[in-house]
């Protein structure tokens, strides 16, 4: 950007600023390589929050002694632009990698052989303790696929397990668009029910195995802590997974729990949304078409077509800017401010109501804009950029890591059902980015909303079983006809007629 068109619009930004406050500028959304970070906050101990009457009572260690829940504090490294990440050692002798942990996926993979994108791999020649299974594998994601090698071998988590386990492992030797430029990972740990596991659910998957094997309850929890950092920056940020329980110093006051739908993915029901305090009014149906998951490998917030319209609207209209580019809106383009202005003030707060384990009663998780306007590093010099951190879903609604940053997610298996709870480490300047409060009635919002089948497709369900009521129809016709008696009298054999064979291979099609 030119000296003089960087003045036309510094005089631009200050006389709008006057009226309406600043508006953004855009620019082609791109990312690029940080020179700095900031470092992510880091939650220290303190006294166990005091737990629900029905919460969980996991603040310490299961017996055996084989998990250690301190230990586990501050184990994940990245960021929300490109996944969090646990460092996992992996046959014998151990070969280290670092794997994306993914709550939307069954499947633990790794990289199997070399590949430009990634550093190192899992090389099973070199482990004495790796077994193949002989059969292979292929995982598809939103974005991506990959085909693996199915075997078993050992592996230790350093941070937190005194022990090794057998587990199955895929590893991968094809794969599109799964291995990113820039990632720092070079596998996928998949956390979501063995329903999901390919190529069946009868593949024992990872958390399965290690709950068996460690003996540990069937539970675990996250914490991911890059609020307000830029996406895409050099450095990475921390995190915390813990397998087997609850780490009390991860959280602050309640955690609010709501039920598991469907044991496949951490499907769950939300009953409506709110935007600056304003409820958008839709069917409750309409947010849960036709699912709604807690997914940690989903970097955005994802909202069905109609429920992404009625937002973007409702943001737009409520927020102090007077107009943005579509592209803003889509994904793009990034709006840019000097920078020595931050736009999050300009921007509403975003509230999404759970149906609680009681279920006439609902509770709130609220995101506020540090959250879901995300600052990208590398975009200009003068400038500080930033991205619309919700995107439009064909298929789900998918609370991912914009949301989840804001909060300690709790998935217990064991009771089928998810917790949210405030974290410490979701603040920016000391001012906490997310807020979680209840109980609501649930008077007001229908006894049920999740879908018996997808809202935008009832008519291919329609025609799909019209289509095998006729079906049928034909058929029974034709079996009648074959039972029926029939008699002809054969004609005088005509030598100048083709017999059937030769009339086949004659008039077959081509």
């Amino acid at each position: 950007m030119g000296a003089l068109a960087r003045a036309l619009l510094a005089q631009w930004l200050l006389r709008l600023a006057a009226a309406l406050g600043p508006a953004p500028c855009t620019l082609p959304l791109r990312v690029g390589t940080a020179t700095d970070r900031r470092a992510a906050p880091t939650p220290g101990p303190g006294p166990p929050a005091q737990p629900r009457a029905d919460g969980l009572a996991l603040a310490l260690e299961p017996p055996g002694g084989a998990a250690n829940f301190l230990a586990m504090v501050d184990n994940l490294q990245g960021d929300s632009g490109r996944g969090y990440y646990l460092e996992v050692l992996i046959g014998t002798p151990p070969q280290k990698l670092q794997i994306l942990v993914d709550t939307g996926s069954s499947n633990f993979a790794v990289a199997g052989a070399p590949h430009s994108y990634i550093e190192s791999y899992f090389d099973t020649k070199r482990s004495s303790t790796y077994h193949p299974k002989g059969f292979d594998v292929t995982v598809k994601y939103t974005q991506g696929s990959w085909t693996g090698l199915v075997g078993e071998d050992i592996i230790t988590i350093p941070k937190g397990f005194n022990r090794s386990f057998v587990v199955n492992i895929a590893t991968i030797f094809e794969s599109e668009n799964f291995f990113l430029p820039g990632i720092k990972w070079n596998g996928i740990l998949g956390l979501a029910y063995a329903a999901l596991a390919k190529p069946s659910s009868s593949l024992e998957t990872f958390f399965d195995s290690l709950v068996t094997q460690a003996e540990i309850p069937n539970v675990f929890s996250m914490q991911m802590c890059g609020a307000g950092i830029p996406v895409a920056g050099s450095g990475t940020n921390g995190g915390s997974l813990v397998l087997g329980g609850i780490e009390p110093s991860l959280y602050k006051g309640d955690i609010w729990y709501t039920p598991i739908k469907e044991e496949w993915y951490y499907q769950i029901e939300i009953l409506k949304l709110e935007i600056g305090g304003q409820s958008l009014n839709l069917d409750c149906r309409e947010y849960n078409a036709d699912k709604a998951i807690v997914d940690s490998g989903t970097t955005l917030l994802r909202l069905p077509q109609k429920v992404f319209n009625a937002v973007v609207e409702a943001v737009a209209r409520t927020s102090l800017i007077p107009e943005f580019s579509d592209g803003f809106w889509t994904g793009s383009q990034l709006a840019c401010w000097t920078n020595s202005e931050t736009p999050w003030s300009y921007f509403p707060k975003i509230s999404i109501y759970l149906r609680d384990e009681n279920a006439s009663r609902s509770f709130r998780i609220t995101i506020l804009p540090q959250l879901y306007i995300q600052p990208m590093m590398g975009a200009g010099l003068n400038y500080e950029c930033y991205r619309f951190g919700i995107s439009p879903s064909m298929n789900a609604l998918v609370i991912g890591a914009t949301v989840m940053e804001g909060f300690y997610v709790v998935f217990d298996r064991a009771r089928k059902r998810v917790g949210f709870a405030a974290s410490p480490c979701a603040e920016i300047a000391g001012a906490p980015v997310s807020e979680i409060s209840g109980p609501f009635s649930t008077d007001d919002i229908a006894s049920n909303c999740v879908p018996t089948l997808p809202l935008n497709e009832p008519i291919l369900w329609i025609v799909s079983y019209t289509l095998m009521s006729v079906c049928g129809i034909i058929l029974l016709v034709l079996i009648v006809l074959l039972l029926l008696p029939f008699r002809c009298r054969p004609l005088p054999r005509d030598p100048e007629v083709v017999s059937d064979e030769s009339s086949l291979v004659r008039h077959r099609w081509k």
